[in-house]
């Protein structure tokens, strides 16, 4: 009773504590309208971050469901764009706006995504749910000072009303609280010539595959349900053999890795115990690139729904793929076939190879962005500055620039190679899918 009444106690001076800082603060007369869409992003991934028990799978669906709620949000109050309701998987309808009345837009992209954070994210912390409180208040005390009561009290309404619809919506797709049995202890796959193994140097103790079942999920896009299985080089040790030499290659890169190389590793390692996921890094990149370029509000949030559905289509696919095909990791072929010592520059994350995750999502983020901003944007990418030195390994955490768009992909992709965790192959058929599933996300109806 002792501890709980501490708990209480603890979560009531958080919220008294920022509702000071509220009062307290000097709160601007107007805040651009792209901006508050880029501080929900970052809401967003904070939750992320600081949310035990969260795995990449998870992240990348909470983010696609952040992007449409911020699209849907808005998009009644622009005649140039429609809602994608009846045109995503099993979607059928959302709440309507009525049309005779009027409605503060910001108002409703700043409660439904407070409502629907706190919802997709059930499990995190009090102290979490009051810093996502604190954002809604403060932005709604500056929008206040331009809408009547009447408008403000309909716009809360109809935000409402459109994040529970979504929330329900997104519990039938398969990853409802899926944190709950990140590793199934009752899943077994019989082992192959070439099958996946619990390696011994891993990021995770459990020797269960993570989410064997995220491949079932319900996708965003119609399209992405049923795409055809990707070509595999097929199992064959024998030296010489394509399979032996997209080992081969892993195994001379490690043992030759630049400098450069090995910050790349880490900067995009993005494990989700300490960051916010690998989805979270490209979510995060959109966030920046809409910042730097300042679009409408359709835009930015068009943005956020293009990257974060199509982030999270590319999950569901890749863990589908990776466990129709279970296949085996440099870690566990190199030290039987060609060097018995061999050890990775990275440690494995807990499930099967191919394709690769980090490929199939940097590319279905890259061209998502490709649909709003042009491919030849150069950028700062700072996502990881601050962060102390990796003292494993060696490196520090510096920041990365980029000539394009593409290119982002094309380095996380590679990352995962300097690690000595993926094949040149589970790179290249990452790369070339993910183009396919952010394609059929970009071609969703959007304009009228």
């Amino acid at each position: 009773m002792k501890i709980k009444f501490l708990s209480l106690f603890k979560s009531f001076l958080v919220l008294l504590l920022g509702l000071m800082l509220i009062q307290c603060s000097v709160l601007p007369d107007h805040i651009p309208d792209h901006e508050i869409a880029a501080q929900w992003a970052d809401m967003t991934l904070y939750v992320t971050k600081n949310t035990p028990a969260n795995s990449p799978t998870f992240a990348s669906r909470c983010l696609g469901y952040m992007g449409l709620a911020q699209y849907e949000a808005v998009v009644h109050g622009d005649a140039s764009h429609q809602s994608l309701a009846g045109q995503l998987n099993e979607l059928y309808t959302l709440p309507l706006p009525n049309a005779n009345q009027n409605y503060n837009w910001l108002m409703v992209l700043n409660r439904s995504q407070s409502t629907l954070l706190k919802s997709i994210y059930l499990q995190t912390s009090d102290e979490n749910k009051l810093k996502i409180d604190s954002l809604e208040q403060r932005i709604h005390k500056i929008l206040l000072k331009s809408t009547d009561r009447a408008n403000t009290k309909r716009s809360i309404t109809y935000a409402d009303s459109l994040a529970n619809h979504l929330f329900e919506w997104s519990k039938t797709d398969g990853g409802h609280r899926g944190y709950l049995k990140n590793f199934d202890p009752d899943y077994h796959r019989d082992s192959f010539p070439g099958s996946w193994k619990p390696p011994l140097f891993a990021q995770s103790f459990s020797h269960n595959p993570l989410h064997h079942f995220w491949g079932e999920n319900r996708t965003f896009s119609p399209l992405n349900k049923n795409l055809p299985l990707p070509t595999f080089i097929s199992y064959d040790p024998s030296e010489g053999s394509s399979y032996y030499q997209e080992f081969m290659a892993v195994y001379e890169k490690e043992r030759n890795l630049t400098e450069e190389e090995k910050e790349a590793a880490i900067w995009w390692s993005d494990d989700p115990d300490v960051t916010f996921s690998p989805g979270g890094h490209l979510y995060y990149i959109a966030q920046a690139l809409v910042r730097m370029n300042k679009p409408d509000l359709i835009t930015a949030t068009k943005t956020f729904a293009m990257v974060g559905m199509s982030v999270a289509d590319a999950f569901i696919k890749c863990w589908k793929w990776k466990y129709h095909f279970f296949s085996e990791r440099p870690n566990t072929f190199i030290p039987e076939f060609i060097d018995q010592k061999w050890e990775s520059f990275w440690p494995d994350p807990p499930f099967p190879a191919f394709p690769s995750g980090h490929a199939i999502q940097a590319a279905a983020a890259a061209r998502a962005l490709q649909a709003t901003f042009n491919n030849k944007t150069f950028f700062i990418d700072s996502a990881h500055v601050g962060r102390e030195r990796d003292h494993v390994r060696n490196v520090e955490f510096k920041a990365r620039s980029y000539p394009t768009l593409w290119s982002v992909a094309v380095e996380t992709a590679e990352s995962r190679f300097y690690g000595g965790i993926h094949t040149p192959q589970d790179n290249k058929i990452g790369l070339e899918q993910g183009v396919i599933v952010a394609q059929n996300i970009i071609n969703l109806k959007w304009e009228k």
